[in-house]
This record gives C-alpha cells, sequence and structure tokens, in this order.
C-alpha cells in the first residue's frame, strides 16, 4: 500500500511538474531589458548552480539555454547579448538583453537548482518589447469666425488658417508697391500735396487775362459809341 502511494506521489510529480510562477518584463527597441531572478543565499554553501532557456521551464534544464553559472560564474553563454550582471554570490542571477530587439519577445525561464528531488525554483517570465514612441508636433492653427452682416439670413462659418513658420529671406515679395521705403512714401506724398497747391495758383492768371480783355473790350465800345454821339 505504501509503495502504491509512493507511486503515484511520483507520476503525478512528473506529469504535473512543480509549480511556476510567471510575471511580464516590458522593455523597449535598442534599450537593455532586465529580466528579474533571484534565490535565498543564507551563506556560501546555499550558492547553486542556474540557467537560462527561451521556452518554459520544463521538468529538467532548461529549454533553448542561453545562459548558464554554476553559481560563481557563467560558465555557457550563448550570445554576449545575454548578461549576468548581478553579484551571483548574493543570489541575484537576473537577466540582462543588451540592446533588445523585437525577436526577443517570448516566455524566458529561469531554473535555480536547488538540491533534493523536484526542489527547484522555476520562474517563467514573459518578455515584451515594444518600438520606441515617435513624437510629432501639430502645425500651429488659427481659427477666425466669419459672421453675416445684421439682417442677412447666412449662417456664420469658421475658417481654420495653418500659419507655417517661414523664414524672412523665404517670405514672398510683392510684384507691385507704392513705396520702397518711409523715404520714397513722404516724396510721394509732399509732391501730391505740391501739385494740389500749385493748382489754384495756376488758374489766377487766365481768370486776371479774361478780365482784362472784357475791360479792353468795353473801353472800346465805349470809344466807338462817343465817336457816333460826335
Amino acid at each position: 500500500m505504501l509503495s502504491y502511494l509512493c507511486l503515484n506521489w511520483i507520476l503525478l510529480v512528473l506529469f504535473t511538474g512543480p509549480a511556476v510562477s510567471e510575471s511580464v518584463v516590458i522593455g523597449e527597441v535598442g534599450q537593455d531589458v532586465t529580466v528579474p531572478c533571484r534565490y535565498r543565499v543564507r551563506d556560501r554553501s546555499g550558492i547553486t548552480s542556474m540557467c537560462w532557456g527561451r521556452d518554459r521551464c520544463p521538468n529538467s534544464k532548461c529549454s533553448r539555454p542561453i545562459i548558464w553559472t554554476d553559481g560563481w560564474r557563467v560558465t555557457e553563454q550563448h550570445s554576449s547579448r545575454y548578461q549576468l550582471q548581478g553579484d551571483l554570490h548574493s543570489g541575484d542571477v537576473s537577466l540582462t538583453i543588451v540592446g533588445a530587439r523585437e525577436e526577443d519577445s517570448g516566455i524566458y525561464c529561469c531554473r535555480v537548482e536547488l538540491p533534493g528531488w523536484f526542489n527547484d525554483q522555476l520562474i517563467n517570465l514573459r518578455v515584451v518589447i515594444t518600438k520606441a514612441r515617435i513624437s510629432t508636433a501639430s502645425p500651429h492653427t488659427y481659427t477666425s469666425e466669419q459672421t453675416s452682416a445684421p439682417g442677412s439670413t447666412s449662417e456664420p462659418s469658421t475658417v481654420t488658417r495653418t500659419w507655417p513658420s517661414v523664414s524672412a529671406s523665404e517670405a514672398p515679395q510683392t510684384a507691385s508697391a507704392p513705396c520702397s521705403g518711409t523715404s520714397d512714401c513722404l516724396d510721394v506724398t509732399a509732391n501730391l500735396q505740391n501739385a494740389s497747391v500749385s493748382l489754384p495758383s495756376q488758374q489766377h492768371p487766365e481768370h486776371r487775362l479774361y478780365i482784362g480783355i472784357g475791360s479792353c473790350a468795353a473801353l472800346l465800345l465805349i470809344l466807338i459809341l462817343a465817336l457816333f454821339l460826335t
């Protein structure tokens, strides 16, 4: 009876496996991502070996192993991008992925080999590597409201204009302008004023000429009448 119970317990452990915790680690492309994993070290005799794998933790060892350590130093390393930068002697076996890529996303297994049967510490971690966010600045917009005249039946409309930034050198030049500078504008104004003032003075001699001719004609007419009478 005792042997039957022991056999059932062994089969249960083999087929169900030990309890495995799982968490999510999120990082960005190009950044160093640290996948945490620790175990308790009470003294130097508690330092033990462990491995990291690119899949869920199996019943033994690591599937698709990427790095191994005997507890004191790294003994096997699949790539230089996978590093153990923590203090191994204190039980910090966190995995650092240098220059993370999108293909680094997936399930990682941290397996700490502790003494005893089916006593290993297993941690499954899901790593998600996302692209870095790129912020874009929207152009400055100016909104004006146009309203109709009083008594008009047309509805008000809203006009939105976009004002891009233009340097002084790129600003458009007008094809024709009344004056190119302040001095030119002053000269034009002075000329107009002189013309408006001199116009009446030019008309006065013509009126005087007409008056003189009329006076002479009147005198001649008086002289002719006087001759006829005499």
